[in-house]
């Protein structure tokens, strides 16, 4: 992180959960947006007994929301202004969204491709006792041609909580603080040829 960046003072705890596969990834941003929050925390596994083992630290559940990977209304939720949207547990937008906002205190992100982030969810019966909300993207990740996923919306981690934080917080420029590093890491990458995998492997001219 740049030496002028301060870690953004979140008021909404963050907490990753990456899947093991994804932490030698040369391009991850899960570690980038730990270092840039004042209260985020990093936990590299495949499943963890509750929330409170997952953060070292006592937490309740109801207190919490998880980035929901998606939902069957995407097209639809598409269309709307919104960039954050409370979810059911059928995955249908909630009618009080700002009742759905109220009182949250810690959002968990799981980071890793689609399929890896599908296996999180899958592994952790927990997160299914937390407040879901979905990530409607207002623009592409700026990863571009840097990282291909199989979905076309795909954000990275550090984009989704960051637009996630932004919303909750009210605050536009935690976004934008947050993307400063990010931005910086692409820059660097494809000055030197860098394409994402598990190794650094530059592009050969």
């Amino acid at each position: 992180m740049p030496d002028d960046a301060l870690p953004v003072d979140n008021k909404v705890s963050v907490l990753v959960l990456q899947h093991p596969q994804e932490k030698n990834r040369v391009l991850g941003t899960a570690g980038l947006l730990v270092e840039s929050l004042a209260d985020a925390r990093l936990a590299i596994g495949l499943s963890w007994r509750n929330l409170a083992h997952a953060l070292k630290q006592p937490a309740e559940p109801r207190n919490w929301a998880v980035l929901y990977l998606g939902s069957a209304q995407m097209q639809a939720l598409a269309q709307s202004c919104e960039t954050l949207v409370a979810l059911d547990r059928k995955g249908e937008p909630l009618v009080d969204q700002a009742g759905a906002r109220a009182g949250l205190q810690g959002l968990v992100a799981l980071d890793g491709n689609w399929a890896q982030a599908k296996a999180l969810w899958w592994r952790n019966a927990w997160l299914t006792k937390l407040r879901r909300f979905v990530v409607i993207p207002d623009r592409p990740s700026l990863y571009g041609e840097l990282r291909r996923e199989a979905r076309h919306e795909a954000l990275s981690t550090l984009e989704s909580v960051a637009l996630a934080l932004a919303v909750l917080e009210h605050d536009p420029s935690i976004r934008d603080r947050l993307l400063v590093p990010f931005r910086a890491m692409l820059a660097a990458a494809r000055a030197a040829g860098v394409r994402d995998s598990k190794r650094d492997r530059r592009s050969r001219r």
